[in-house]
């Protein structure tokens, strides 16, 4: 077991942690640590373990074996503990739509303990980092799905939690407020407030100060976006554009190329030595109306398909 760490330490420490249901392991002896103060990604395909990880960290689902501190609390003797001192904002909306945007953080405010004039204060603080203040008496059925988005963080935020979790925060919001929700999250960093994200957008990844991948329930790579780029990437990429991109990528698959994406209208290929296979490619490629190609640097997305497939 994990010696519970200093208030200093690292917000999470995982070692070891599992979960098993029956014969489905769905988490697999997984470890991993998260600093104070920083914005934690951890990404994965469906299904692959984020949400009964988080679960777990959260104290709703007790590990099958390993160990996991949170804030210095061990998950698994005192996971009661946890709710109090910690934000969740879950990927579904889970406010109540028939009440105001004031209603809702007043609820949510005395369910973390909050009264009188703290209550008052913290959410006229709430309001106004996220910037709601103006829609304090609105409905929030009538809210847009970015404004939803900036609530629910509100509500997260509302009792000064060390840590929020948030699980697909910004799952089918316009790309403004993805960029606006964002620099909220940045502002709460800067604070010395953890967050651990879970997202599908690689450009998000890009913004976080470290990461982990999980896939089957494994973790397959750890560390600053950058690192991972260079490290987990096994081969070149290789950008095409072309006329008939389906006709290419069936061609390039056909020459033993197995990791082939569609970036738009873009083909992206990985393999390893790409640079001496150019001229053969090009003819390859010609009867697909090739109109260039190019070796570039291997973006997040990149990465992340290549380990996951």
């Amino acid at each position: 077991m994990i010696d519970s760490p200093a208030p200093a330490g690292p917000a999470i420490i995982v070692a070891g942690l599992t979960k098993r249901f029956g014969h489905f392991t769905a988490v697999d002896a997984i470890d991993f640590s998260v600093q104070r103060g920083e914005i934690f990604g951890f990404l994965g395909p469906n299904g692959s373990g984020k949400t009964t990880t988080i679960r777990m960290l959260l104290g709703l689902l007790p590990p099958t074996a390993g160990a996991a501190h949170v804030l210095g609390i061990d998950v698994a003797r005192r996971a009661g503990q946890i709710a109090r001192r910690v934000g969740y904002m879950s990927q579904h909306f889970s406010l109540y739509p028939d009440l105001t945007v004031a209603e809702n953080l007043d609820f949510y405010g005395r369910a973390y303990g909050l009264r009188g004039r703290t209550l008052r204060r913290r959410r006229q603080e709430a309001l106004a980092r996220v910037g709601l203040e103006a829609q304090r008496r609105q409905i929030t059925a009538s809210l847009p799905g970015g404004w939803r988005q900036r609530l629910a963080l509100a509500a997260a935020i509302l009792h000064e939690p060390a840590l929020i979790f948030l699980d697909e925060p910004t799952a089918g919001v316009d790309p403004v407020s993805r960029r606006s929700f964002w620099r909220l999250l940045y502002d709460l960093a800067a604070e010395q407030t953890t967050l651990f994200v879970t997202t599908h957008y690689m450009d998000e990844a890009e913004q976080c100060h470290r990461l982990a991948f999980i896939h089957n329930g494994r973790l397959i790579a750890e560390g600053a976006p950058g690192q991972i780029k260079q490290t987990r990437m096994a081969g070149q990429v290789l950008e095409i554009r072309c006329e008939q991109p389906q006709a290419a990528m069936a061609a390039l698959r056909q020459a033993g190329l197995a990791d082939v994406a569609l970036y738009g209208r873009r083909i992206h290929a990985i393999a390893p030595d790409l640079d001496r296979r150019l001229p053969e490619l090009s003819a390859l490629l010609a009867p697909a109306g090739l109109r260039g190609m190019q070796i570039i640097p291997p973006s997040l997305e990149d990465v992340f398909i290549a380990n996951v497939q």
